[in-house]
């Protein structure tokens, strides 16, 4: 990546402001921070203390009364010198406050800027700086807990390690096109082969730990899809403990997609019931129908709900869906059809025996979608993205088709060049390779302040 100049401009946001009981915070990053500082106060700061002080206005009128902490670059968030002024929690008051540090030589702040400056100033990486987001977004403990392991770089270092392999391979192969009048064929050596193939299972189990981690992130999205009364939507309503969706007996009740998100023991789910999947002339209904696929194709998992008489011709619904979506077999009713309450596996798919009515089974199902979503992954979960499953995603076909020139061609400028693009979407989840489009992107989503 290239080198960034340091910042000549000085800039100012609201932290935080819970409220006027509260306490309301005002941070500050850049090179005037020092004058700022000493003007506020009245004298140098001493760095890294609380000091109590007197905010006023130019005409030495009061602001408001608090405590003031500066930090001098480089050991600060931004990596700058930095200023966090503590007051009250009005509003008013720090609107007032951040009104008297512009006139000292500050600018309003863009969203995510502190953190966009502590990653171009080499304190965070990319990764490290979304899992600050995510932090701020977390909506479960699980959640929470995934992306400060992630602002602590635990997801970094296994990228990093991944790339360092990557660049071992390479250097290997560039080696060996740099040798092309010896006789010996450094391109059919076992260990290229094996360091290849090591790379690709490495990647593999990072792919599922990014994946997992997304889910952890974002929650899991479930798609609940069957034929016309299977207890769809009374699925949905037991599962989020409340009436949610309309309950009748009149097939082609649920027409649109309804979309709930529940907790369940600090994990989330994003439920969506769909409509009933048969052919129909009612163009409503139809459209429903063609909404319900959508949303199969976008879930995390895919729930079809089903019974006992219709489960062998409804697996139909399960094809062609992308090989990353998980599936789970519902087969309602059981308090009906007289079946005992069991799961079992079939050809990779779940298949859970229950009835939503008498809530028989169900418990066993909510065990499965909270480890599905990440539940009990254990204090190494990390958060992660979808560009950063992508880019994963981007490096395995690169590394696919090293494999297939090596085998086929042995060509080593090919094989080096897929590899040359396999580091780069690497590069791309750290920032060590990053195009301005892509920061603007992801700090453009911070909130001010951060």
């Amino acid at each position: 990546m290239t080198a960034h100049a340091p910042h000549q401009d000085t800039i100012a946001a609201v932290a935080s402001a819970p409220g006027a009981a509260g306490v309301g915070v005002l941070r500050v990053s850049g090179p005037r921070v020092p004058a700022i500082a000493q003007t506020l106060l009245g004298r140098i700061p001493t760095p890294r203390h609380a000091h109590l002080a007197a905010f006023r206005t130019a005409d030495d009128r009061l602001i408001d009364r608090g405590l003031l902490l500066y930090f001098p670059a480089p050991a600060s968030y931004t990596g700058e010198h930095v200023l966090e002024l503590q007051g009250h929690g009005s509003l008013v008051l720090l609107d007032a406050l951040l009104r008297r540090v512009c006139e000292l030589g500050a600018r309003l702040a863009r969203p995510g800027e502190f953190t966009e400056r502590a990653f171009l100033n080499g304190k965070l990486d990319l990764a490290q700086a979304e899992a600050v987001a995510d932090l701020i977004a977390a909506r479960s403990q699980a959640g929470a807990r995934a992306a400060l392991q992630s602002m602590e770089g635990v997801f970094s270092r296994k990228v990093d390690a991944l790339l360092q392999a990557l660049i071992v391979l390479r250097v290997h192969i560039e080696a060996a096109i740099d040798f092309p009048e010896e006789e010996i064929d450094f391109l059919a050596d076992p260990a290229i082969t094996h360091k290849l193939e090591a790379l690709r299972g490495q990647l593999s189990d990072l792919l599922r730990e990014v994946q997992r981690g997304v889910r952890l992130n974002d929650g899991l999205r479930v798609a609940i899809v069957g034929r016309p009364n299977a207890g769809k939507s009374s699925l949905l309503n037991a599962l989020a403990g409340s009436e949610r969706a309309i309950v009748t007996d009149i097939a082609g009740t649920t027409r649109d997609v309804l979309r709930e998100s529940i907790n369940l023991d600090g994990i989330t789910l994003e439920l969506a019931d769909t409509a009933g999947l048969r052919d129909t002339h009612d163009p409503v209904e139809r459209e429903g129908v063609r909404r319900a696929h959508g949303e199969r194709e976008r879930a995390d998992v895919v729930l079809l709900v089903t019974d006992t008489q219709h489960a062998d011709v409804d697996l139909a619904w399960l094809k062609d869906l992308p090989s990353a979506v998980e599936r789970i077999v519902v087969v309602n009713k059981i308090d009906i059809g007289g079946d005992q309450a069991r799961g079992e596996w079939r050809a990779d798919t779940q298949w859970l025996w229950l009835s939503v009515k008498s809530g028989i089974g169900l418990e066993t199902l909510r065990e499965h979608l909270k480890r599905l979503a990440g539940a009990g992954s254990g204090e190494g979960a990390f958060s992660a993205r979808r560009r950063h499953v992508l880019a994963l995603e981007l490096v395995n076909d690169h590394l696919a088709r090293t494999a297939h020139v090596l085998s086929e061609t042995r060509s080593g400028e090919l094989a080096a060049e897929e590899l040359r693009h396999a580091q780069h979407a690497l590069g791309e989840i750290t920032g060590t390779y990053s195009s301005d489009d892509l920061l603007g992107a992801i700090f453009s989503s911070f909130c001010i302040g951060k």
